[in-house]
């Protein structure tokens, strides 16, 4: 028996073009004092990464595959990294060779380490309604005249869409104006791709720009509303703040939900005019009734995947707001000054209420990768015994 091990050099989550590491040990583990002990062989090892996708039939309308059979499928000598895994694979890397014929004495092991870019050009990992896209490190090996023994290890991909180009090519020349910059300018262009990455992330969501909206029904203004930014990494509060005191209607309650939104591409829709996929992400709910002022704070959760679009699906995000208003002027209590007895307010018995719902378009964008590695569902360690 031979124990493999796979452990990731740093977590579980990874940004799309960022080079991933992973430890791959393999160790014969009787012990050398044992009368049964003896050495191991391995004829080979491979690994690389692959993501499988899986669409639900009752929502998404695939073109038809045919009747192409995979004629690997029964071979026990050619490694196939989807082999009984569920949906097809959208993507993989080459692999790459970990060792050929490996011999390991008792309490023996020996490590060898594998990198690959994680690659650019393909989705993040999504778990939706209608669709999936699941991303893992497969490591191939075989026993001589046995089968292929696959070890995986789930992990997450987060993937930079709609973000700004860098401001200088990676090759580029930078000649700083001021001498004191330079040690700076050096860094920043020797920086990796993860950095400049975040950079930019950081740069895009620290813009605050106020906008402001007032909030109207048929019968007239309700408030303004004031949020500061529409453009959030993961695990970023979300802040908005609401103004009463220049409302003409009474609002006695609002909520603000944080919604993604899945949306199948019309040509792949199992029904035409297919109803959108809305996910809850949070809620905050405020009784505001005689309120000048009032304001929310709702957090974008780590484990959720920004927005993005593939020739599939389309994720969007947004804040969902519903108010509830009083169909006629309620005046608020007054208080006589000097006044020694104490006076219990009460609620109104019966009051008309109206009520109406509106939209607000967010952007979610990812965050570093070894911050969503705190949260993530996944550990980036797995082992098998061969």
């Amino acid at each position: 028996m031979i124990e493999v091990v796979a452990s990731m050099a740093r977590g579980p989550v990874f940004l799309a073009g960022e080079l991933l590491e992973c430890l791959i040990t393999f160790t014969n583990p009787m012990s050398h004092l044992s009368t049964s002990a003896s050495s191991e062989m391995l004829a080979w090892a491979s690994a690389q990464i692959h993501c499988q996708f899986h669409a639900s039939e009752n929502r998404v309308a695939l073109p038809a595959q045919g009747n192409k059979q995979d004629v690997q499928a029964d071979s026990d000598t050619v490694l196939i990294p989807s082999r009984g895994e569920r949906g097809q694979c959208v993507l993989d890397t080459p692999p790459k060779i970990l060792f050929c014929d490996l011999r390991l004495d008792p309490g023996e092991s020996k490590t060898y380490s594998y990198s690959e870019l994680v690659p650019v050009d393909g989705p993040p990992s999504f778990r939706g309604q209608a669709v999936k896209y699941v991303y893992k490190l497969t490591i191939g090996c075989q026993r001589v005249n046995s089968p292929i023994k696959l070890l995986r290890v789930p992990l997450r991909v987060l993937v930079l869409q709609g973000m700004p180009e860098p401001p200088f090519p990676q090759n580029e020349e930078v000649s700083p104006s001021n001498p004191f910059l330079e040690e700076e300018e050096a860094s920043r262009r020797d920086a990796t791709a993860l950095e400049r990455a975040l950079d930019m992330l950081m740069v895009t969501t620290s813009r605050r720009c106020p906008h402001m909206f007032n909030i109207t029904n048929t019968r007239g203004k309700v408030a303004k509303f004031c949020i500061f930014k529409t453009v959030y990494r993961l695990g970023e509060d979300i802040v908005g703040t609401f103004n009463f005191s220049e409302g003409d209607i009474p609002c006695l309650q609002y909520s603000v939900s944080l919604q993604s939104e899945e949306e199948i591409q019309q040509q792949y829709q199992r029904r035409p005019g297919q109803a959108i996929s809305v996910s809850g992400h949070g809620r905050h709910v405020e009784s505001c009734l005689h309120t000048a002022s009032s304001h929310f704070s709702l957090p974008v959760p780590l484990n959720v995947t920004p927005g993005f679009s593939t020739d599939i699906v389309t994720l969007r995000w947004r804040l969902h707001f519903e108010f509830v208003t009083a169909c006629e002027p309620m005046e608020p209590p007054t208080v006589l000054q000097n006044q020694s007895e104490v006076t219990v307010w009460a609620g109104a018995e019966h009051v008309d209420v109206d009520t109406f719902s509106w939209n607000l378009p967010v952007k979610v964008l990812p965050t570093n990768p070894a911050l969503a590695s705190y949260v993530s569902q996944f550990i980036g360690t797995n082992s098998i015994n061969i």
